[in-house]
């Protein structure tokens, strides 16, 4: 075992969960052993807490649960709410506006108290829901509910053009500054914000150093997409997964083999066990 290692931060998709939508016996089994050596194991993920929970109790993590980039950090042992910081109202209106050039190829998604609220069920959203098993709310108008529930958790807009995703994050991230937003795609299609301080980076520092007393030497930290980016900058040992895009995998201190493979067993098998 490395003795440096205190802490272990998993993505689900695309780092623990593939096509199967389930983490596999040899990640679940790697993960019992990682345990079993004293390093506490949490999940990040850009999914809902609710949405994240089973795949927290597949592998039995032992610390709370980051969820929604790190927007929201919940303890599902006591229910306690660690943090909570959603995306202000101002933005939240806003960030309608920008999504309106786009509006014929966007499925807007609204967080609010672990809930899914959508204008209309698309076939984005549809297939979106399965994965997630969630049901969606259908409010309509969705600037008349961010009226009512000015404060979201976070926001998202799908399209199953990857090029419509990449021009609005790139125009958006030019008319936001980073005291404003944090925008991110999760995967190719999915453009997420969030508050300015939610990200997998600050919600993995503030459980390292706050929670557990630990330096960033002390963790490691495994994930697949630019949503990752800054907790693979913050660990001490940032892996990239095999299917990770380029650029990620350039700034991770290691590639690990593609889920399907079971990449990140074999991780952890290599930095904590070994």
């Amino acid at each position: 075992m490395n003795p440096d290692i205190r802490l272990v931060v998993l993505d689900i998709d695309g780092t623990i969960s593939g096509h199967a939508n389930e983490v596999s016996e040899e990640v679940k089994a790697t993960v019992k052993r990682v345990q079993a050596k004293g390093v506490k194991v949490a999940i990040a993920t850009g999914r809902m807490y609710r949405s994240a929970l089973r795949f927290h109790r597949a592998i039995a993590a032992d610390m709370p649960l980051i969820s929604y980039q790190g927007a929201l950090i919940k303890d599902p042992q006591t229910n306690q709410v660690v943090g909570h910081w959603p995306v202000a109202p101002v933005h939240a209106r806003t960030l309608l506006d920008d999504f309106t050039p786009y509006s014929d190829e966007l499925s807007i998604h609204i967080y609010l108290n672990d809930e899914l609220y959508v204008r209309a069920i698309t076939p984005q959203t549809q297939t979106y829901a399965e994965r997630s098993q969630i049901e969606p709310i259908v409010v309509g108008d969705l600037y008349a509910f961010l009226e009512q529930n000015p404060e979201p958790t976070k926001v998202l807009a799908l399209s199953d053009n990857p090029s419509v995703i990449t021009v609005l994050l790139e125009q958006l991230q030019d008319r936001y500054t980073a005291d404003q937003l944090y925008l991110t795609k999760s995967v190719a299609t999915y453009f997420e914000a969030t508050n300015p301080i939610a990200n997998k980076g600050t919600a993995v520092k503030f459980m390292a150093e706050e929670l557990l007393g630990l330096t960033r030497e002390q963790v490691l930290v495994v994930g697949d997409n630019f949503n990752d980016r800054e907790m693979i900058a913050y660990a001490g040992i940032g892996v990239a997964m095999g299917d990770a895009p380029a650029a990620l995998k350039a700034e991770a201190d290691w590639v690990a083999p593609s889920v399907e493979d079971h990449g990140a067993a074999v991780a952890l098998e290599r930095f904590v066990l070994s």
